[in-house]
């Protein structure tokens, strides 16, 4: 029921993506649903199917990894709920689905700190109301007819809760999602068949008040030392739209806020930080209607190069898109899928367009999108961030792709990368330079250009000790500070480095890749 689900509302995402009428949107409804379903169906896959009890951890797990922004947060914790009720039981009936549903509805509301009706959660509660009232039939089918009755009775009423939403013309989006999640399920039940994707009408002209906070900021963290109740109320200051959320020993938060470094230095205190993504909603939201609007540029002259980049990190999302790249969301430990890399190369309007993988482990992935794509797009190869920003300063829309691929890879040639990061194993090294390393698990360890040099000391001890073995009179040091740093740390490794190469400029940004300690470019 749960894959049909996904299959239905991946249907109707992109009907549900055209209600999101907000101006600066987190993500889209829609995609943002869809892709927490089919996190949890990736899960499903690889469970015991015969284990209830594992159906029910997969259900809750794949659906907290996989969810992204507010409507995809709230549906984990829907999914969370209902997976505890069954979690069990050997076989699910009229009466076991009605209270899962009982339960989404709880978990939902109790993972929002100031429950708004007019939201998905209005649509969880009718759906909840209408599967546990009285009926003559006592099965599934009639538990899943009755939410689905109810569900849509609130649902048209959110116009009349939400001024905005009556503003537009429109219902919630969140809750339209959850409803076709719900017709899915019915759906596999009687064995229908997928309709057609409906024609979408879009809403995004419509205008609002812009939020008071600008970053969408989002976390991931296993071994939290508090328990989720007060890594809630720590965070809450910080902003609005909070969601702060757990399951299978995870906990997750977003939260809309204008201090993105504060908040996630004070989460890190008291767990082990996984994931961070923090986007800014005013730039987001201009790139969503550029894409809502591509369609209707079709027949404009298009530009003759158009670029894709892959990059984790708020900060250099944030440089990279200055830059005029379409963002591919990814990089270390977190490799963007082919497909991924296709979809990002077809939403450019250009007629061809130049891919930076940033990353040795994506070369191969973006190399096979280029076969894909029919000779529509070319790779750069560049193998660090480092390189990719290299080139994608020497990116110019006007100019012939091949050319450009040359002269941009001519550009990255010239960066020299620098990353600092934790050894997750304990081991013994040879460098290139003959020079032995004894690395134990969790040491501080700098690696040039990919390439392991060096291991010990502090983060900032490695950085002065990469560029002093690599600093030939260049001109500019920039450094990004992973999801750990402060503006405060930022500014007095600023002054070291000043200090230690007087000749050169440095810059120093927030917003480095996850995982890293610092990201440092030399050029």
């Amino acid at each position: 029921m749960l894959r049909v689900a996904t299959d239905w509302l991946g249907v109707y995402r992109e009907q549900v993506n055209a209600l999101n009428v907000y101006p600066v949107p987190d993500g889209d409804t829609g995609t943002n649903m869809h892709l927490t379903l089919q996190s949890v169906r990736r899960e499903l896959d690889t469970c015991d199917e015969s284990s209830m009890a594992s159906v029910a951890r997969a259900i809750s797990y794949g659906a907290l990894l996989g969810a992204r922004g507010n409507s995809g947060v709230i549906l984990s914790q829907l999914l969370k709920g209902f997976a505890e009720t069954v979690r069990g039981v050997q076989a699910v009936d009229a009466a076991t689905l009605a209270q899962a549903f009982r339960a989404a509805q709880k978990a939902g509301y109790g993972a929002v700190m100031k429950p708004v009706e007019g939201t998905i959660l209005t649509v969880a509660r009718g759906v909840a109301d209408g599967a546990n009232a009285p009926r003559e039939r006592d099965t599934v089918d009639a538990v899943l007819e009755g939410a689905l009755f109810e569900g849509q009775r609130l649902l048209d009423q959110t116009p009349e809760m939400l001024p905005a939403l009556k503003q537009a013309g429109v219902i919630d989006s969140g809750g339209q999602g959850y409803l076709y999640v719900v017709q899915g399920m019915l759906a596999a039940l009687r064995g229908d068949a997928l309709p057609e994707a409906p024609e979408v009408t879009s809403y995004a002209g419509e205008q609002f008040e812009t939020e008071e906070f600008g970053y969408c900021t989002e976390f991931l963290m296993s071994e939290a030392t508090k328990p989720i109740e007060e890594i809630r109320e720590l965070v809450s200051p910080f902003g609005d739209s909070l969601l702060v959320v757990g399951a299978e020993g995870y906990v997750k938060g977003h939260i809309h806020t204008n201090e993105p470094d504060a908040l996630l230095a004070t989460v890190g205190r008291y767990g082990r930080m996984l994931k961070t993504k923090v986007e800014d909603m005013s730039e987001q939201h201009t790139e969503i209607l550029g894409m809502a609007g591509a369609a209707a540029r079709a027949e404009e002259e298009v530009p003759p190069s158009g670029l894709v980049a892959v990059a984790s990190g708020y900060g250099l999302v944030k440089l990279f898109r200055s830059l005029g790249a379409r963002i591919v969301s990814g990089g270390q430990t977190a490799n963007p899928s082919v497909q991924d890399i296709v979809d990002a190369v077809r939403s450019v309007s250009a007629e061809k367009v130049l891919i930076l993988p940033n990353n040795k482990n994506v070369l191969m992935a973006a190399e096979k999108a280029t076969e894909l794509m029919e000779g529509r797009a070319v790779v750069v190869p560049t193998r660090t961030l480092g390189q990719g920003i290299g080139a994608a300063l020497a990116f110019q829309p006007d100019s012939d792709a091949e050319s450009l691929r040359n002269a941009m890879t001519e550009a990255a040639s010239h960066v020299t990368t620098f990353e600092v990061t934790r050894a997750s194993r304990s081991t013994t090294i040879t460098t290139k330079e003959g020079e032995t390393l004894e690395i134990a698990e969790g040491d501080v360890i700098g690696l040039r250009d990919d390439e392991l040099v060096q291991s010990g000391g502090t983060p900032e001890d490695s950085v002065l000790h990469l560029l002093n073995r690599s600093y030939e009179g260049q001109e500019v040091i920039t450094v990004f500070g992973g999801p750990q740093s402060t503006p405060e740390s930022l500014e007095a490794l600023a002054e070291r480095l000043r200090h230690a190469f007087p000749l050169a400029e440095v810059e120093v940004h927030t917003g480095g890749p996850d995982l890293y300690d610092y990201l440092v470019t030399l050029e």
